[in-house]
């Protein structure tokens, strides 16, 4: 069956290469870490030092990066014997890991084929192997429980897109599963579903949402600076429309331009999901005609009327703190949506599209709350117009946000103590 498994998915590969080459082309994706992507260990791994244990921790992306970062710090004060390393999958993620984590402690996680796990698990020889969310590799499951690594799964999620599909491979899937000794799901739903797909019921706990104690970063320079020239400009009020996706933008900046009729220093900061998109969202901004300022060339004049591109990393969380309206991307459009702890967490109104399947739970619980506002393309601009015009109503919303976001903490505590006996084992 692995055999099988790696054969396909080695044919995948080999028919999709035009697809991987045009990316890398066009816009550099996937050729970072590819050498450590086929099992190329690198050297700052091999140097460290081979008498303390390890821990391998893998985080896909950006948000799962967050999502351990407290986790990380717990386990390093609990456990300061062991080295803690991360992996991620997407440039972005290794970024930002490495900036948290220190550069020497993150790499890229291998393809799933036994040629490019081996040497990892060769040369970090972990005790423990800690995978964000849901990324059942299996042959990656097989190989790191054949190693005698204990393999846990924390912050669980299974999505409503995913879950029929894992349904259908259930029997085979049930197998890579036992290779796991715990699963830590972040609601009572995703450990029925982690059950029905096969997971052992004895090693399924349900411990929250990691997301919900992720702190405040500190805030970058730009925020100052921005707030500065806001205020210089008399500009406002000011929206905020964060990881928004293809299709998205069209529909955002028709919906300002509707606020600027009524609201001339009215502001957007726009901040397109994928790095990739930066370009392709400037020259919409310029075919339609409205005036901009991209963030990378922004020079600190003031700035109203108008939208500010955020075409850089790691800075929107820190920027909602400069909305009165914080709008969520990835909902407008049918991509399931974005997480909207960030803007809870600075305690301002939040709006969201009606697609936001990713963060069913934590939408649920807002909105369960009356803690965000939830419309669709044609209502949205009618929304905003009534946000804008009701300040109480905003810092309402802001307040719930913010204190239903603070209800909700205490996962990281209850997961590293769940790892803590993985150990002792």
């Amino acid at each position: 069956m692995h055999f099988l498994y790696s054969a396909m998915l080695a044919a995948w590969l080999l028919l999709s290469l035009p697809y991987w080459l045009l990316q890398m082309t066009r816009h550099g994706k996937y050729r970072a870490g590819l050498g450590e992507r086929l099992g190329k260990v690198p050297a700052r791994l091999r140097q460290r030092d081979p008498s303390r244990p390890l821990i391998w921790i893998h985080a896909v992306s950006v948000g799962e990066v967050l999502a351990v970062s407290g986790l990380v710090a717990e386990l390093r004060a609990r456990h300061p014997e062991y080295c803690v390393v991360v992996s991620t999958t997407t440039a972005t993620g290794q970024k930002l890991a490495a900036s948290r984590f220190r550069e020497e402690n993150v790499f890229y996680f291998p393809l799933d084929f036994a040629f490019a796990i081996r040497p990892y698990l060769t040369a970090l020889r972990p005790r423990l192997v800690v995978i964000a969310e849901t990324e059942f590799w299996p042959n990656f499951f097989r190989l790191t429980r054949a190693s005698g690594a204990q393999l846990a799964v924390v912050n669980a999620r299974i999505s409503d897109r995913s879950w029929p599909g894992y349904r259908r491979v259930r029997p085979w899937l049930r197998r890579i599963l036992q290779n796991a000794q715990l699963f830590l799901a972040q609601t009572d739903e995703d450990r029925k579903r982690l059950l029905d797909i096969g997971a052992p019921a004895d090693r399924v706990y349900v411990t929250g949402n990691l997301k919900f104690d992720v702190p405040l970063p500190a805030s970058p320079p730009i925020v100052a600076s921005l707030r500065s020239a806001i205020a210089q400009a008399g500009a406002g009020p000011v929206l905020i429309c964060g990881s928004t996706v293809d299709d998205e933008e069209r529909m955002l900046i028709r919906a300002f331009e509707n606020v600027l009729a009524s609201y001339p220093q009215a502001l957007m900061i726009l901040a397109p999901r994928h790095p990739e998109r930066f370009a392709e969202v400037a020259t919409l901004l310029e075919q339609l005609g409205v005036r901009f300022w991209r963030r990378s060339l922004w020079n600190g004049d003031p700035v109203a009327g108008g939208v500010f591109l955020v075409d850089t990393i790691g800075e929107l969380a820190s920027l909602y703190a400069l909305a009165d309206i914080a709008f969520v991307g990835g909902s407008l459009v049918p991509r399931g949506g974005h997480n909207i702890i960030e803007p809870a967490q600075q305690g301002v109104p939040i709006v969201l599209g009606t697609h936001t399947d990713n963060f069913r739970d934590i939408v649920a619980l807002f909105q369960s709350r009356n803690a965000l506002r939830i419309v669709g393309p044609a209502e949205l601009p009618l929304v905003f117009m009534e946000l804008i015009a009701d300040q109480p109503q905003r810092r309402e919303l802001g307040q719930k946000a913010a204190e239903t976001l603070k209800s909700q903490t205490g996962a990281t505590q209850r997961t590293a103590a769940a790892l803590d006996r993985l150990l002792d084992t």
